[in-house]
């Protein structure tokens, strides 16, 4: 009977500790939204270069060498790769505590009570058979097994390995996203480098004709044809220009120090065939569909595991607040002699059940559930940021491809007229028709349009490294 009241009164306990905590919870819901416009441009086409492996998409030998490199021995790759393995222990864990634990104990004790305490006087009184009494000081030894399961009734342990995992596929995402832009920047700085050498041969080009239109005028300051002041003129754009050339080597140095960093070398050479950069052709890009960034950009699928994540890790926090039931038991042998140790009635075992449920200064229990409500809304935030981060990315991307097309276009044609003029000015100056100011200037012209078409078709290529990037191309 008492049996019974007992159990009656701890399934009382029990339902009102879960009805009050119900009634003390208010999660606060918001689903995301995945909405994505129907297209980028008024083009529409669901084939993608996002599809096409990295090795096909950048065709260079040499910079897919690079990149080839950099997968290999970038460190801070290895490093994340590190994070993964640490999110996947974390896995482990996490499945490890919902399932008993079990251990095996063994153990060996002395003890000798005082003859006038309780235990010294019931352990004069008595005999471990007729005639025979338990020795002095008693020993104990113990063989057996312990096992403990907290019973996992409102999935709380479940969900944390769930969690865990969300977390670890976040992280393989989070992977291919660095591994994404780790292909555009050596991508990017590749094109940079050959960029600087065309510059640096432009530069090169400019000084040995300025340099011969220089003893030009000098010749003819000698017969009186010009003053000291256009030679002046002529030798400082000569000094001007030369010094132009200090920049971009520099310039050239530093990038191709980047690019030793992202391959993890010192100082290997940097192979590349720079003389047909200008020439080399911007196909039309392939973008897709904005939907498919869902399931083509790693920071969105990332994003969305930590979202998942984030939702288990709030129901995690609301199971704290009902109770919990745990088992604990053991079973093995005891005695205070080895020989009467493995014996049957020598044999012991117990088990035991607990439920706790917190009733008093549940601030604790609050605060991380409010938390993880918070935490929540900051996936949710954070997951509709990176779609329409995306999504502009491209819309960039396809608008700066389009613009420097035309634009080197426009500038190609700016340089043909300008290097022709540069021939007629110094005929004209020979002939005394014009003057050394003119010439001058026509020079100074083309050398700068020349270095405007350089860095349009920098941006080009910029342009095509990062719609690759944006659109989700790299990882795969």
């Amino acid at each position: 009977m008492k049996i019974s009241s007992i159990i009656k009164t701890v399934a009382l306990i029990f339902t009102l500790s879960v009805m009050w905590s119900c009634n003390s919870l208010k999660p606060t819901v918001r689903t995301e939204n995945k909405f994505t416009p129907a297209q980028f441009t008024k083009k529409q086409d669901t084939v993608t270069v996002a599809k096409l492996n990295w090795q096909t998409y950048f065709d260079d030998k040499n910079l897919v060498a690079l990149i080839d490199t950099a997968l290999k021995n970038n460190q801070e790759l290895n490093i994340f790769l590190q994070e993964i393995e640490i999110s996947k222990n974390e896995v482990r864990a996490r499945k490890g505590e919902y399932l008993p634990f079990v251990n095996l104990a063994a153990g060996a004790a002395v003890e000798k009570p005082g003859n006038f305490t309780t235990m010294g006087a019931v352990e004069e009184q008595l005999e471990v058979k007729p005639g025979t009494r338990f020795p002095e000081p008693m020993q104990d030894y113990l063989l057996g097994a312990t096992a403990t399961w907290e019973v996992d009734i409102w999935k709380k342990l479940r969900n944390s390995r769930k969690a865990a995992a969300m977390n670890y596929l976040a992280s393989m995402e989070g992977k291919n996203f660095l591994v994404t832009n780790l292909i555009a920047e050596i991508a990017d700085a590749y094109y940079e480098l050959m960029a600087l050498d065309n510059l640096l041969e432009i530069i090169n080009r400019n000084i040995e004709l300025q340099s011969s239109a220089l003893q030009v005028v000098t010749q003819q300051k000698e017969s009186a044809r010009v003053t000291q002041l256009g030679v002046n003129r002529f030798e400082a754009q000569l000094l001007n220009t030369k010094n132009l050339q200090f920049d971009v080597k520099q310039r050239i140095v530093e990038i191709e120090n980047r690019i030793h960093f992202l391959t993890g070398n010192f100082s290997q050479a940097i192979n590349r065939n720079s003389t047909g950069f200008l020439t080399i052709r911007i196909d039309s890009i392939q973008a897709g569909v904005p939907s498919q960034l869902l399931s083509n950009r790693p920071d969105i699928r990332q994003a969305e595991f930590e979202l998942a994540a984030s939702k288990l890790n709030v129901k995690v926090a609301r199971a704290n607040f009902y109770p919990s039931f745990g088992i604990r038991g053991g079973v093995g042998f005891q005695a205070f002699k080895v020989s009467y140790l493995i014996n049957p009635e020598s044999m012991m075992y117990n088990l035991t059940g607990d439920l706790i449920a917190p009733l008093v200064n549940r601030n604790a229990i609050k605060a991380a559930y409010n938390t993880a409500n918070a935490k929540q809304l900051q996936a949710v935030f954070n997951y509709e940021r990176t779609i329409l981060n995306a999504y502009l990315d491209v819309r960039n991307q396809l608008s700066k491809i389009d613009n420097y097309n035309q634009s080197f276009e426009t500038k190609n044609k700016e340089v043909e007229i300008l290097m022709r003029s540069i021939t007629i000015a110094n005929n004209l100056f020979n002939s005394a028709r014009a003057d050394y100011a003119e010439v001058l200037l026509t020079q100074r012209e083309a050398l700068e349009s020349k270095v405007d078409l350089v860095e349009i078709k920098m941006k080009q290529m910029n342009a095509k490294v990062n719609i690759y990037r944006a659109l989700g191309g790299g990882w795969k």
